[in-house]
């Protein structure tokens, strides 16, 4: 069963593991709310769902056909390490702590850092090598893909409301985007006379939402992709979350801290932090993507 990474937090009885999971989930808009599925081992092999079985009507007497079952494709999702060393002076741990806690900053801005690896790997990961597959990668994969045009164009409603709908069984839990694409949401809907309506989340953060989905904003969603003969484009992103839907997957105990100690050689104290990782897509239909997304006028 998945679990947000907000809750595990609470379980937490470490006051430095609590701290580093709260930087990591607050302010990010997929980490608060992305259920992740802890797995044993280093990876996980599922059925993605592609089609539902064919059903039919028939007439009394009718000879029934053969079973059009339904279609899986077997996929197989690594965990990826990510993880990085906070290393402290003891010198200005001890001498300028008075003021700051030294320790505790390099500590929180290297939580921030293993956050901003994540959701930039959640859309560019290339899933080769090091890194997980993202988003971007799994859409392409799967299909489900609606593009602007042959060189893209100017974001509309109508193909906002298409990539909507091609997200299946619900509405999308969240709408993914640049904050230029988010702006001339923003534009169109002025113009529409429809603005976005506005809500706050358990942080207290103000959302927008786009036809009662939440719109977010991701730093590491490109806006000079090519696409023809455009070299300005963007991509929007429409998914459900949760078990069956787009997941996060990650090892025993989540995000770990590890108090190495004193290096050798250097008057310096270590501490790792680590985080075995990745994400799965359950069902074909559960993401989609808008390429082509160019500046609107």
């Amino acid at each position: 069963m998945g679990i947000l990474l907000a809750e595990a937090a609470k379980l937490s009885t470490d006051i430095l593991l609590k701290g580093v999971m709260e930087t990591i989930v607050k302010d990010s808009p997929i980490l608060e709310k992305l259920p992740f599925i802890e797995i044993v081992g280093n990876a996980l092999t599922y059925n993605r769902e592609l089609a539902l079985p064919v059903i039919t009507f028939y007439d009394p007497n009718d000879a029934w056909s053969a079973e059009t079952p339904p279609t899986f494709t077997q996929v197989s999702a690594t965990l990826k390490i990510l993880g990085a060393n906070a290393d402290v002076d003891n010198y200005i741990r001890q001498t300028r702590s008075n003021v700051q806690d030294v320790e505790a900053v390099v500590i929180e801005l290297n939580a921030k850092a293993l956050r901003h690896k994540f959701e930039d790997t959640f859309i560019n990961g290339s899933g080769t090598s090091k890194t997980f597959e993202g988003i971007d990668v799994i859409c392409q994969g799967t299909g489900r893909t609606l593009s602007m045009g042959t060189n893209g164009a100017a974001l509309s409603l109508t193909m906002l409301d298409e990539l909507i709908d091609m997200v299946l069984g619900g509405k999308p839990d969240m709408l993914l985007m640049s904050r230029r694409s988010r702006r001339g949401l923003n534009q169109l809907s002025r113009v529409a006379g429809s603005y976005l309506q506005t809500d706050r989340n358990e942080w207290g953060r103000f959302i927008e939402l786009y036809n009662g989905i939440p719109v977010e904003v991701n730093d590491w969603i490109a806006d000079n992709k090519v696409v023809g003969t455009s070299s300005d484009c963007s991509t929007i992103y429409a998914f459900q979350m949760g078990e069956g839907n787009l997941c996060g997957l990650s090892g025993p105990g989540a995000i770990q801290v590890e108090r190495i100690g004193q290096l050798e050689g250097y008057d310096a104290s270590r501490t790792r932090i680590k985080w075995y990782a990745s994400i799965a897509l359950f069902s074909a239909v559960k993401c989609a993507r808008l390429i082509g997304v160019r500046p609107v006028a």
